[in-house]
C-alpha cells in the first residue's frame, strides 16, 4: 500500500496535551467526581493510590485534557519542511490547523500520518475541536466512511501487520531502524510540568517537531527509502 503513495500527499503530526488544569484541586467538584469514576480502572489499590494520585494522566484523555501543540511535517524536495501551531488558546491553534488542512490536504489522495494515530492523535483532534464548537474537517471525520476511504496512516498500526496486541512505541522503533531518538530531552509524562510550571512552550514544540521527524523518517524506512539528512530538515514557523 505504501508504495501507492505519494510521499508528498502526506501529511505527518503529533500533538501534545496537558491535563485542563495542573493539580486535581483546582477541578471543579463535578469535574473531581467524573475523574474518580474514570480513575478507578487504572488506579494502583495496591499502592493505595487515589484518583487525584494519577491526573497527571487526565491530559491522556480528551475530555479532561486540551492541547497545547500540533505539529506537522510534509516531504519536499528531499526535506522535511516542519510547522507548528501552539500555545494557550486550543481553539485558536485548532482553527489554525484546520485551514492547514483545508488548503492543502483536503483531496482523497492526501493522507495524514501519526505513530498510534488512530488510537489517539486523530480522535482526540476530532474530540477537542467538537468540545471547542469546531466543526470537524472532512480528512478526519470518519462517519459514514468505509474502511478503504479513511485517509488516515499510523505507523505503529503498520508495523503490528495485523498483530492487534502488540504495541512498539516510536522511541523503540527509531532505534532498531538506526534513526535519531526524538526523547533526548523530555518526553510525554514531563510535557505538563514544563509547560505549568516551567512556562516553556518552546521546548515543548521542539520536543513535539522531533517526534515528526522520527515519524516521517520510520516512514521512509517502511518504504525502504534513506531517511533525511538533519541538514534538510527546515522549520517555517
Amino acid at each position: 500500500m505504501l508504495d501507492q503513495i505519494n510521499d508528498k500527499q502526506v501529511l505527518f503530526l503529533d500533538i501534545e496535551t496537558v491535563p485542563q488544569l495542573y493539580s486535581f484541586e483546582e477541578t471543579t467538584d463535578k469535574i473531581k467526581y467524573l475523574w474518580e469514576k474514570k480513575a478507578k480502572y487504572f488506579i494502583n489499590k495496591e499502592k493505595k493510590e487515589e484518583a487525584k494520585d494519577v491526573w497527571q494522566r487526565a491530559g491522556i484523555y480528551a475530555e479532561f485534557g486540551k492541547i497545547i501543540c500540533i505539529s506537522v511535517g510534509f516531504i519536499a524536495d528531499k526535506q522535511i519542511r516542519l510547522k507548528s501551531f501552539f500555545g494557550d488558546n486550543e481553539k485558536k491553534l485548532l482553527l489554525e490547523f484546520i485551514l492547514l488542512l483545508e488548503t492543502a490536504y483536503n483531496k482523497s489522495n492526501n493522507f495524514l500520518c501519526a505513530h498510534n494515530g488512530k488510537e489517539f492523535d486523530y480522535p482526540y483532534i476530532a474530540r477537542r475541536m467538537l468540545i471547542n464548537n469546531i466543526k470537524v474537517p472532512k480528512i478526519l471525520d470518519l462517519a459514514g466512511k468505509k474502511p478503504w476511504e479513511v485517509q488516515h496512516l499510523d505507523t505503529l498500526e503498520l508495523w503490528k501487520f495485523g498483530d492487534y496486541k502488540h504495541f512498539t512505541s516510536l522511541e523503540l522503533l527509531t532505534e532498531i531502524f538506526n534513526i535519531p531518538t526524538p526523547k533526548d530531552d523530555i518526553d510525554g509524562s514531563q510535557v505538563a510540568k514544563v509547560y505549568y510550571e516551567e512556562k516553556d512552550i518552546d521546548r515543548i514544540v521542539k520536543y513535539c517537531e522531533k517526534d515528526v521527524v522520527a515519524v516521517v523518517q520510520l516512514y521512509l524506512r517502511y518504504k525502504n527509502k534513506d531517511i533525511i539528512s538533519p541538514e534538510n530538515i527546515i522549520s517555517v514557523n
